[in-house]
């Protein structure tokens, strides 16, 4: 686990966002995300946990594993309406099935199923190429990248965005691709303390910077210069 007191600290958003992470830390530990057995796994739940909650996904993914089609080639043979049957527990099944179907359907044109001949393509070419896959967005290719691929790129969801725009480090409107660049410009381009750092953001949003906030007790609480975070 990547600890903040060997990082560089030259720039006060720097000092700022590291102190963030400090105070995350100490309160909830290491979330050892992204939960998976394999790269394969992850990029599964990359695509199903779109709008749905984790545990959902992970019923989904153990329906997957018990039919025996967790892998590249296998879920490849799965014919469409039965994938979706598979996937129901994660929510919008029949879409999610058709997004896992056209992952794998590119893998197995492109890379005879073969997954690390993908992941380790050059990162701005794996990412415009996961982006070119009917939908995986952003947020999904970012995931797949940093968790599945290893790759250091931050990724920043609704929760991310929540949380630093009521502690006034970004507007509330910021888009995507502004919002990582404040990770991505200001951090070391470590992937263990990126992967930390959005897990613990999720964790903190999921306890206590809820669309309604449950500030008492809330390991950010007052925000660096002291002041309560906006709500």
């Amino acid at each position: 686990m990547t600890r903040t007191r060997s990082l560089p600290r030259s720039s006060p958003l720097r000092r700022r966002l590291l102190r963030l992470y400090d105070r995350l830390h100490r309160r909830f530990g290491a979330q050892g995300w992204w939960p998976g057995r394999s790269a394969f796994e992850v990029i599964v739940g990359a695509i199903l946990t779109q709008s749905t909650a984790w545990v959902n996904v992970a019923r989904a993914i153990g329906e997957l594993r018990r039919a025996g089609v967790l892998a590249p080639h296998a879920l490849a043979r799965v014919p469409p309406g039965r994938l979706a049957r598979l996937v129901r527990a994660s929510g919008f099944f029949r879409v999610k099935a058709g997004r896992l179907g056209a992952f794998v359907r590119h893998l197995e044109r492109r890379y005879a199923g073969n997954l690390r001949r993908l992941l380790g393509r050059p990162a701005d070419e794996l990412r415009a190429e996961l982006l070119a896959i009917p939908g995986i967005g952003p947020e999904t290719a970012d995931s797949i990248l940093l968790y599945a691929a290893e790759r250091p790129v931050f990724v920043v969801d609704a929760y991310t965005r929540r949380i630093l725009s009521r502690h006034r480090i970004v507007p509330r409107d910021v888009d995507y691709a502004r919002l990582q660049a404040v990770f991505m410009e200001h951090l070391p381009r470590d992937p263990a303390l990126f992967n930390e750092y959005h897990a613990l953001l999720v964790r903190v949003a999921k306890e206590h910077c809820r669309a309604r906030p449950r500030c008492e007790g809330c390991p950010l609480r007052f925000d660096l210069r002291g002041r309560p975070p906006r709500v």
